[in-house]
């Protein structure tokens, strides 16, 4: 009996102490969990047998109660695998690969009068490892307030890192590119730069966090299934080359309000010595779970044009009347003097819904038709839209009619001035609207700071807000692109009707700041994009802002030809040629690509890529045997290398390359652009020049009869 005694002893230390592992499905990738001396969780994750996440220690800081970040023991694992496939109601590719390993580790922490249990799962893919930690029901953790999560990442060395700081309202930045060691403390400059009381975390970056090792390793670090939760930043220890989790605080300080059962988003590493494996990735959409909706009939991928970019060069304006201090409630704005320039009036969108019918563009965006723009920005201002009552010259019911009979679809646009609360009392009344006059997607906005007083774009309460207009909108069978909000965790594989998001630095920066480098849309697919699709707004054909004010020096970063690039290489459901229709009317030659690139796709192929540097990607429309390529570069001039060989073998296409023309460059000649067709096939190599700041995007289709004798072979 002693014998027996003793060895069960021995099996329970062993149990609850020894390391716990994991290996992917092709067996690059290996977890190692245990617990330390002092009873810490500690993972540990290798690729190919090398560190790249050193020993880190995971836990939460909980208000009012013993810290859940030592003292455990192992009570329970359990193991697991998945190898599946699901099809995306919109996406990149048609089909999905869902094949993993995991390990769930259930651990118990006893104190003298309290006992709390916490799991913690693992799941490993051969592109990354995703984890979340999962309260189960318990008399001791029912209801609790985390402050902080304390999930380390130990990096194995001093990386190549691409980063913007840790501000709590805002991604709109463009990307730092340092060593880690290097990663500066940074303050906001976003909602007001005269202020130091803005909320921000310091020594804070945000994820989607990409990163090179200097032995040509890739390692992308974000979160999947953002829900109930604030968002997460990295907190950054240059010296020890770590990083901590750091949560979005709320208005009273701590990060989180949670009540078991409950789980935390997935944290997510992904890891490859390919930079196009990290881009083609699904890992963070498989930790998503399926689509929650019976019925998604009603979402559709679409381009549009918009009345929009007028208000960015500053021919138009949002606001129906140049004065100040207006109540929407107290004010009859069909006395107030109307500006002259206000630009969604019923002529100017008719011309616009005119230009989307002729060109089979199939929607049509219009900002500042409702009441409330006359002083809409600034500090905490609760009840400034109602979404409901349109401007004296805006016909709502006379562009219902006009919009159906040319068989285009009007977008809704919402900004909320960061009044989450003004919206949420609103939105049942103002969706109802849109379906009254046959509005079927809403843009969202949030510019400015929350209300509730105290909170941020990121906090768990707005992570909810968000949700909560999505889920409301489905029920109207209405699909959500939401601007100035969370960033994304693929949450559009759950609820699909989140159709798009911006949550960084778009496009139209270019038109009225130092604008975005010509590195910057190499970085997005790397970073903000990993999280789900972005709604950049591309497309500007009028590079320079001269154009429209001869002293203006602002332009866009880009040549042309890299504008039309753009709707291959940043992936959108939601693409919107986002100039004015006269600008395209000028190049009707170059404006055709936009006209035939699709915005659903069968599949992607990442051709090649390089943070920071160069991006080449492939596409297939979904249900067509066409495909389009956009080859994108930051600043330095290039050739980029396009091997056709995921064309059918033994047939003949037309591809049509919109390139840079000669002489062609970002800041010096950026419109300068030519167009040549050719024969082509599973064996041709494309060779694309790609200017300074350059792209160029090609469409293929299969060739018709004529086409062998009218193109010559490539």
């Amino acid at each position: 009996m002693k014998n027996l005694s003793f060895l069960l002893l021995i099996l329970i230390f062993t149990f609850s102490a020894f390391a716990q592992n994991l290996t992917s499905p092709n067996g690059n990738l290996s977890l190692n969990f245990k617990l330390n001396d002092s009873g810490e969780a500690v993972y540990q994750l290798s690729y190919k047998g090398k560190a790249v996440i050193k020993e880190s220690k995971m836990g939460f800081e909980i208000k009012d109660q013993p810290d859940l970040k030592k003292g455990f023991k192992i009570i329970d694992t359990k193991t697991d695998a998945k190898d599946e496939s699901w099809n995306p109601v919109w996406g990149e590719v048609k089909t999905i690969r869902n094949n993993y390993k995991e390990l769930a580790v259930t651990l118990e922490q006893k104190g003298d009068k309290l006992t709390r249990k916490i799991m913690i799962r693992f799941r490993l893919f051969d592109d990354g490892l995703g984890f979340r930690y999962e309260f189960p029901v318990q008399d001791q953790l029912k209801y609790f307030t985390v402050n902080e999560e304390k999930t380390e990442f130990n990096l194995s060395g001093d990386h190549k890192t691409f980063w913007i700081p840790g501000d709590y309202d805002s991604q709109e930045y463009a990307y730092n590119t340092t060593k880690f060691s290097e990663i500066a403390a940074s303050k906001s400059l976003y909602f007001n730069p005269n202020s130091d009381k803005i909320p921000f975390a310091e020594n804070a970056v945000q994820t989607p966090l990409m990163m090179k090792t200097a032995d040509g390793l890739y390692l992308n670090f974000h979160e999947a299934a953002l829900i109930n939760y604030p968002a997460m930043y990295m907190m950054v220890d240059r010296q020890s080359l770590k990083m901590i989790s750091h949560l979005c605080p709320n208005a009273l300080g701590s990060a989180a309000f949670l009540q078991t059962p409950e789980k935390t988003p997935w944290r997510t590493i992904l890891v490859s010595d390919k930079a196009a494996d990290i881009l083609a990735s699904k890992t963070i959409l498989n930790l998503n779970e399926p689509s929650k909706y019976a019925d998604t009939s009603f979402i559709k991928p679409q381009k549009f044009v918009g009345v929009w970019w007028g208000m960015h060069v500053n021919t138009e304006s949002w606001n129906y009347a140049d004065v100040n201090n207006v109540k929407i409630d107290e004010t009859d704005w069909k006395s107030l003097k109307p500006n002259g320039r206000h630009g969604a009036n019923t002529a100017n969108v008719k011309r616009y819904i005119d230009f989307a019918a002729k060109n089979g563009i199939q929607g049509i965006l219009v900002e500042g038709w409702n009441i409330g723009w006359e002083d809409w920005y600034g500090q905490w201002k609760e009840n400034v839209f109602d979404f409901v009552t349109p401007y004296p010259d805006f016909d709502v019911k006379e562009l219902q009619k006009y919009a159906a009979a040319k068989g285009v679809k009007l977008i809704m646009h919402h900004e909320t001035s960061a009044s989450a609360s003004n919206y949420e009392r609103r939105l049942d009344e103002a969706f109802r609207f849109m379906k009254q006059y046959g509005y079927d997607s809403v843009k969202t906005g949030y510019v400015g700071r929350i209300i509730p007083r105290g909170e941020h774009h990121e906090s768990q309460t707005m992570v909810n807000h968000y949700l909560h207009v999505v889920k409301t909108a489905e029920k109207y069978k209405i699909s959500v692109d939401s601007h100035e909000s969370v960033h994304l965790t693929g949450l559009h594989r759950t609820f699909p009707n989140w159709i798009a998001a911006e949550a960084a630095r778009g496009n139209e920066y270019n038109a009225w700041s130092e604008g975005n480098p010509p590195e910057h849309e190499t970085i997005l697919p790397f970073t903000r994009l990993m999280g789900g699709p972005m709604d950049y707004t591309p497309g500007i054909f009028e590079i320079k802002r001269s154009h429209y004010q001869p002293n203006q020096k602002e332009q866009v970063h880009t040549t042309l030809a890299k504008q039309l690039a753009l709707y291959v290489t940043l992936y959108s459901p939601l693409q919107m040629a986002a100039d004015l229709p006269e600008n395209y009317e000028k190049r009707m030659d170059a404006f055709q690509f936009i006209k035939d690139v699709a915005v659903d796709w069968d599949d992607t192929k990442i051709l090649e890529a390089e943070p920071g540097d160069y991006l080449t990607i492939a596409r297939k429309a979904k249900g067509k045997n066409e495909w389009f390529i956009g080859a994108i570069t930051d600043e330095n001039s290039r050739t980029a290398t396009a091997s056709l060989d995921f064309l059918d073998a033994g047939k003949q296409y037309v591809a049509t390359i919109y390139a840079d023309g000669k002489d062609a460059d970002w800041e010096k000649n950026p419109m300068v652009y030519q167009i040549n067709s050719y024969l082509v096939d599973n064996k041709t190599v494309l060779k694309l020049a790609l200017a300074s700041g350059g792209g160029a995007a090609v469409s293929i289709k299969s060739a018709k009869p004529n086409d062998l004798t009218k193109f010559k072979k490539y």
